[in-house]
């Protein structure tokens, strides 16, 4: 029995989730899965030929490899295996993301609501203690949230956390609190002389040069988590910390309580409660009839697994004779069918599967900088309506990374996106944005329009970032901001389902508040100035054509 807290980890993120539910779909929706070795072995080439997991030698051909991401799936609450039947079923939650719903909002609530015990902890195999009696997620926000902790590193999550966290009690909170305090002042010589033989492994010895590796692992997987989730992030010191525009929805979280689901012992009762995803209250469909599988299920199904493996790579905002040829090409089925099938699962498309791959960029410093670049240039493009210019991979460091060009409302705009979680305007960025860029758009842009707006997109900003923009401001005599990918994502999100819809005019508004733009900004109408007047500096003026329309 693990006397620790323990997830499963064919991979250490979630970002993968959706495919690998498509992948088990395709093979084992309806169908027996314990014991059917041809079925795990199906799925498990399946796997590799997508490129989830890597291509090994099954010497012993038993299909574990598959049997751990099917296990990755049950412990999150996606399938289930029906009591009578003993068949694989979707829950509700799995069914939303292969519906196409944003997997970033279904998978936030299934970690949130994560419990020791369940069904998965309880399981053959498994067996976590179970004096845990905890929500983790829950209770490491809790952690992060208190001033008197802030940030939690790895190490205190491997070596305090997982350990002596086993309650939600504002007895065992407060002790945890004050150990991760002992820990940082006095490390490992404030862990109990028996600590290896109270938290051993399952399954092999310690290693000896690497002590405490395997409870590292466990740690790094649970970080990885709730990264996924958007709400906390580590920094650049490899301190898991909540993002600055999230203490609001974290706050709120922990606000609600979040019940414990009882009898985790029957598998179905557990599974169809937990895999509860955010539009439904209850599970009420009645599965006891189970469809006769026919050759179009079998076509819908490998149909919607080519969906969601593009739609995880880039944005899809409708049906494309593009989009048609692509899953026509990737799974020999007919145009007509792959369109039919799209038209009545994915009419609108589905953005948020590729929202989860753009928020990372957005941390990865200059790894994936190009990549965030041209994501961006795509969504303002494609999302927003601008005639969308990438410009940052020239390299030349007298041109921002992207151009916006509106015809509709006669201005052009430059975004510079910066991969960091918390950016500041250094002089010699101030410098560029300022004398290059805005001072000198004719070296890189024909368009004759002014220029309506500059804005920064990044992980998240220094707390001088308002100051920092509304020098820029000042000096260059054009409206600018911030923006954190977050925030912008959640743009992207209001627009693609039509609680907002941001016009070109609204969007020089936002754009132009001259400080990091908040979530009140986006989320609903805002004066057409919420800075301080001026706008610019007057000096300024005279130099600079700024048509300010609605202004």
């Amino acid at each position: 029995m693990l006397n620790y807290w323990w997830v499963t980890r064919p991979k250490r993120r979630l970002d993968s989730i959706p495919e690998v539910l498509a992948a088990f779909a395709d093979i084992s929706l309806n169908q027996e899965w314990q014991g059917q070795r041809g079925t795990q072995l199906k799925y498990e080439e399946a796997l590799e030929k997508a490129g989830l997991k890597r291509v090994g030698i099954r010497r012993d051909q038993s299909g574990s490899g598959a049997r751990t991401y099917q296990a990755w799936l049950e412990s999150l609450g996606l399938i289930f295996h029906q009591d009578k039947t003993k068949q694989i079923k979707l829950t509700l939650a799995g069914e939303a993301i292969m519906d196409g719903d944003s997997p970033v909002d279904i998978l936030k609530w299934q970690v949130l609501k994560y419990q020791f015990p369940s069904s998965f902890s309880l399981s053959r195999g498994v067996q976590v203690n179970r004096r845990f009696k905890i929500h983790p997620f829950i209770f490491l926000l809790r952690l992060l949230s208190d001033s008197r902790v802030e940030y939690l590193t790895q190490e205190e999550i491997a070596k305090i956390v997982i350990e002596e966290a086993d309650s939600e009690t504002d007895k065992c909170y407060e002790y945890i609190v004050k150990r991760i305090i002992d820990f940082r002042s006095y490390g490992n010589d404030c862990l109990a002389p028996d600590f290896f033989e109270s938290y051993k492994p399952s399954k092999g010895r310690i290693n000896s040069d690497h002590p405490f590796q395997y409870l590292n692992d466990i740690a790094n997987t649970f970080i990885n988590w709730i990264e996924y989730t958007q709400l906390a992030k580590r920094n650049e010191k490899k301190q898991l910390v909540i993002l600055d525009d999230k203490r609001n929805e974290v706050r709120n979280i922990l606000s609600m309580k979040i019940p414990f689901i009882e009898r985790p012992e029957e598998h179905e009762f557990f599974q169809r409660k937990y895999g509860l995803d955010p539009k439904h209250r209850k599970d009420t469909r009645n599965l006891e009839k189970t469809k006769t599988i026919t050759e179009k299920i079998i076509a819908e199904m490998k149909i919607k697994q080519a969906y969601i493996r593009i739609a995880m790579k880039k944005p899809i905002l409708g049906v494309t004779p593009e989009l048609i040829g692509e899953i026509s090409d990737s799974t020999g089925i007919v145009d007509s069918l792959v369109e039919d099938i799209i038209q009545k699962n994915y009419p609108h498309g589905s953005i948020g599967a590729f929202m989860a791959s753009y928020f990372e960029m957005a941390f990865k410093g200059t790894e994936e900088a190009v990549d965030f670049e041209k994501a961006t240039t795509d969504l303002f493009k494609d999302v927003f309506g601008y005639k969308a210019i990438h410009l940052g991979q020239t390299g030349s460091k007298s041109a921002p990374d992207i151009l916006l060009i509106s015809d509709s409302e006669g201005y052009q705009s430059i975004i510079d996106n910066k991969a960091y979680s918390r950016y500041s305007i250094t002089g010699d960025h101030h410098n560029r944005m300022v004398h290059n860029y805005l001072a000198k758009i004719s070296t890189y842009s024909s368009c004759k329009y002014p220029i309506g707006y500059f804005s920064y997109i990044a992980g998240g900003f220094a707390k001088t970032i308002d100051k920092q923009i509304q020098d820029e401001v000042e000096e260059s005599g054009i409206h600018g901001s911030g923006i954190t990918v977050s925030n912008f994502i959640k743009m992207v999100e209001n627009q693609t389902t039509g609680k907002k819809i941001y016009s070109h005019a609204e969007l020089r508004r936002v754009f132009g508040v001259d400080r990091q733009i908040r979530l009140s900004d986006i989320s609903g109408g805002i004066s057409p100035y919420t800075h301080d007047e001026p706008a610019y500096n007057h000096r300024h003026a005279a130099d600079h054509t700024i048509k300010y329309g609605d202004h």
